[in-house]
Parts: structure tokens; C-alpha cells; sequence
């Protein structure tokens, strides 16, 4: 006999599951009407097997959202081996040309939907006014409103028109949080109308099919996270905003939620609250995780917590993005090199930064966010590379006796080792050049000679290389 209110519940539900084709359970689920799965890293290795894998799911049902979280930059999951080809936010806002982020987008877009990706769970359209972000940072166009309110709306366009259904993030402002809430339960102690709305209406403004939660505490708005919070997700996003797409929760596994109310009540309270599409997966990626929020779902409506129309309205939204993504017409190809050409133009550049092929390149790697993963980065190739401290500096200066002399940092203002390290380098090395490929937001006074990437990405370091060899 079927079960119609279990039925609704999986049209609500986007796993994700671990290896590079399709297991079985997840086959078997979305022939029965699950709503869509999130795929990661781990589950592309190359172009044509993600194809293959997004071919086999659709087969089982074309309505199957199939999502991905590539935004380019510092978060790529279709080139996780090798690093993207196109560059973040943050580089794009440095750029600030409208029209090239919404033809990198437009390309981006191209990739997504040759491989069968529906839904791309991007841009961020965070403010990162707070410098001190841990998960923000550079995948935010910037620091000011109206530049990340533009940049916002101009990716979306380019996604779009490229068949592919873009995601606004993190409703309603995650960039003025000094945690990470896959870790803790962030605070955004400023009122979002005083800047972190604007990116999101601008995202309206230009159609976008999807926004995303963000698991943070808004003490201006609600006392309790927005993900979970009705007056936030209805009041704010629904009725004053006027948002009528798809709203999708960030991972419920994030320990800002996991912490809290616990992933099987977070999934009801975000339902009850105005989320449609209920993301898990990131870390707990088994069928059980499924079963268990499936149940919990229905126990909610037949207890009368979660009402059945309340159910209905969230598994209509997530039919009609698939509906809407069926609709659109074959991108066109995909120009990898205007990535290239957007780090180019976003790189900052001062001092004397030539240094000729037998220079020794130093790597300091800090540990990456969850959100970013392990992806490959820096500036190739690497004579010595340091990934916690202690940092050997006086064999960094011994290699480095009579040749030209780079290190390469990401987030020097968020990590006293590498300062410390820096520092000791300069007081030796005045010469050398520190290039920044994260935030650009703690050159040392003594860095004379100074290239700023805007982030991670290979092309960001593919352009740093070439100022460094002119």
C-alpha cells in the first residue's frame, strides 16, 4: 500500500552517498520518487565518469535534481584532482566587470550542465565583513553590499542562461560570523538590512530558482538558527523579500544544527520553518540517514507538528525546479580560458615581482574549511612546503642563498605560524615575494614585494606564475 505523506517526505530529501557510480539503495530510491541527490568530490573523478553517473540517476528518474557545489575558485567538486579553472568570488570582485563574472559563470554553467548537473549550489552571495571569517573569506565577491549584490545577480544570469538552476548563500548573511557552522553555531550579531540583504535581493531580482540557509544565530531576527527559524525563512524571505523558489537547508549534519536540536528534529523544524529541499550527506552518506529522516518526517505530519500542507507546498517547489530545469535548452560549449583571463585581471600586484625560473618556491598550508575540502592549490613547483609549524627557516634561507626566493600563504591574518614564519623570512630576505592567495587582508609591512591572488584556484596561481616568470 502506498504512503502518500512518505512519499512527499522523499521529494524533500537530497542525499548524498560515498564512491563514483550509483549504489544500489540510491538507484532504488530515486526510481520511487526521492528528490534529488548532492554529489561531492568523492564522487567525481574525471568528466566523463560524472557524466556516466548523472546519465544512470536520471535514467532511474529524469526528475531526480541532481546538485553539486561548484563554485568555482577554492570550492571545485568537478576538479578536485587538479584545481579549477576558473577563479572564486573574491577575484572576481576584485575584477569587478559585471559582464566577465556572467561569462565565467556562463562557462562554469556549460561544464555543469554537459556532465547533467541540475542544480549548482552557488554563488555565495555572503558580504564577508568580517575579515575573520574561517569559512567565508574568498568565496564572497567582497566586502561591500552593492559590488556583492551586483556580482551576485550577474553569476546567476550566467548560470541560468546556461540551463543550470543557481543557489543564493547563505540566507540571511553568513559573512559576519568569526565561526564555521559546520563546526559551532556561528552569531551574526548585525541586522541583515544594514548590508546582507542586499546580495539576496538582488538574486530575486534576477530570477534565481534556489536559496540556501545558512545555520547561523541572528539575534536581530530570531532567537533561534535561521535554518529552523519561521519568522527568518517566512516572515523575512517569503513575505518581505517576496522569494517564491526552492529553499534548501545547508548540510543538517553540521554541527550547528547536530549540536543543537539534532539532525531528525532539525529536518522536521526546518520544514515547519519554510525550508522545501533538506540537504545531508556531507558527512553521513548511508541509506539509514535517509530512513531516518524519512521517518521522522512522517511521524511530524501524522503527530500534527508538520502540517500536510505545509508538506505539499515543499515537495511542489523541488517538482517545479526540476520542471524548470527540463525546459531549458543545451549550453553552449564552455570556454575555459576566460578563467585564466579573470585571474589574470583580478591579481594585485605591487613591488618587484620577477624572479626568473630558479627561484625557490615556499609553501605554507594551513588546514582548509570543510566547505573547501582537500583540493590542490599553491603555486608549482613547490622547493619546500610546510603544513603546520614548526616552519625551518633557516633551511628555507639556506636553499635559497643566491637565487630568488617566493612564499606562497593563504590567510596570513588568520594564522600566527605563518606570520611568524613570514616575518622571519623578510628580516633575512627583504627581496623576496610573499604572494597571499587567500584573503588579502595581512600584508606585512615589510612584504615589498607582493602579489595578492583573491584566492586558491589553479588559475589564480597559473597567473600568479606568470608575473612571477615575466
Amino acid at each position: 500500500m502506498s504512503d502518500p505523506i512518505g512519499a512527499l517526505a522523499d521529494r524533500c530529501l537530497l542525499p548524498g552517498f560515498v564512491g563514483t557510480s550509483v549504489p544500489g539503495w540510491v538507484r532504488r530510491r530515486a526510481a520511487a520518487g526521492l528528490g534529488g541527490v548532492v554529489l561531492y568530490g568523492r564522487n567525481v573523478e574525471s568528466p566523463g565518469q560524472l557524466a556516466e553517473l548523472t546519465r544512470q540517476l536520471h535514467a532511474e528518474r529524469p526528475e531526480l535534481l541532481v546538485a553539486i557545489d561548484e563554485e568555482g575558485g577554492d570550492v571545485t567538486r568537478l576538479e578536485v584532482q587538479t584545481g579549477s579553472s576558473y577563479p572564486g568570488n573574491l577575484a572576481l570582485g576584485a575584477a569587478d566587470d559585471v559582464g566577465l563574472t556572467r561569462t565565467v559563470a556562463a562557462a562554469m554553467g556549460a561544464e555543469l550542465a554537459t556532465a547533467g548537473i541540475d542544480l549548482d549550489l552557488a554563488p555565495d552571495a555572503d558580504v564577508n565583513s568580517n575579515p575573520a571569517n574561517p569559512v567565508i573569506g574568498v568565496r564572497s565577491f567582497g566586502a561591500e553590499p552593492r559590488l556583492v549584490a551586483a556580482h551576485t545577480a550577474a553569476f546567476i544570469e550566467g548560470l541560468q542562461g546556461a540551463g543550470v538552476a543557481a543557489c543564493a548563500k547563505h540566507f540571511p548573511g553568513h559573512g559576519d560570523t568569526s565561526t564555521d557552522s559546520h563546526l559551532e553555531l556561528p552569531v551574526a550579531a548585525a541586522d541583515p538590512h544594514q548590508g546582507a540583504l542586499e546580495p539576496f535581493r538582488a538574486a530575486i531580482a534576477a530570477g534565481v530558482q534556489s536559496i540556501m540557509t545558512a545555520h547561523i544565530l541572528v539575534p536581530t531576527l530570531d532567537s533561534v538558527p535561521a535554518t529552523l527559524s519561521r519568522r527568518i525563512l517566512h516572515g523575512l524571505l517569503r513575505e518581505e523579500l517576496g522569494f517564491q523558489g526552492l529553499v534548501i537547508t545547508d548540510g543538517l549534519e553540521m554541527r550547528a544544527i547536530s549540536d543543537g536540536v539534532g539532525i531528525a528534529e532539525g529536518t522536521v523544524q526546518a520544514l515547519i520553518a519554510g525550508c522545501d529541499a533538506l540537504c545531508i550527506g556531507g558527512g553521513l552518506a548511508e541509506e539509514d540517514i535517509v530512513d531516518r529522516l524519512r521517518g521522522a518526517i512522517v511521524e511530524a505530519v501524522r503527530s500534527g507538528r508538520l502540517s500536510e500542507a505545509r508538506l505539499t507546498e515543499a515537495a511542489g517547489r523541488v517538482d517545479r525546479l526540476a520542471a524548470w530545469r527540463a525546459e531549458q535548452r543545451p549550453a553552449p560549449a564552455a570556454d575555459r580560458q576566460v578563467g585564466l583571463e579573470a585571474a589574470r585581471r583580478a591579481l594585485r600586484v605591487d613591488g618587484q615581482v620577477q624572479v626568473g625560473r630558479g627561484a625557490l618556491v615556499v609553501q605554507l598550508r594551513p588546514g582548509s574549511s570543510i566547505a573547501v575540502g582537500k583540493v590542490s592549490w599553491g603555486i608549482a613547483p613547490a622547493g619546500l612546503t610546510f603544513d603546520q609549524p614548526p616552519v625551518a627557516v633557516e633551511e628555507v634561507l639556506r636553499q635559497a642563498a643566491g637565487r630568488g626566493l617566493v612564499v606562497v600563504v593563504r590567510d596570513l591574518h588568520r594564522h600566527p605560524w605563518q606570520a611568524a614564519a613570514v616575518e622571519a623570512v623578510l628580516a633575512r630576505r627583504p627581496d623576496a615575494v610573499l604572494v597571499e592567495m587567500g584573503l588579502p587582508a595581512g600584508r606585512p609591512e615589510a612584504a615589498h614585494n607582493y602579489i595578492a591572488t583573491q584566492g586558491a584556484g589553479r588559475v589564480n596561481g597559473e597567473a600568479a606564475l606568470e608575473r612571477l616568470l615575466a
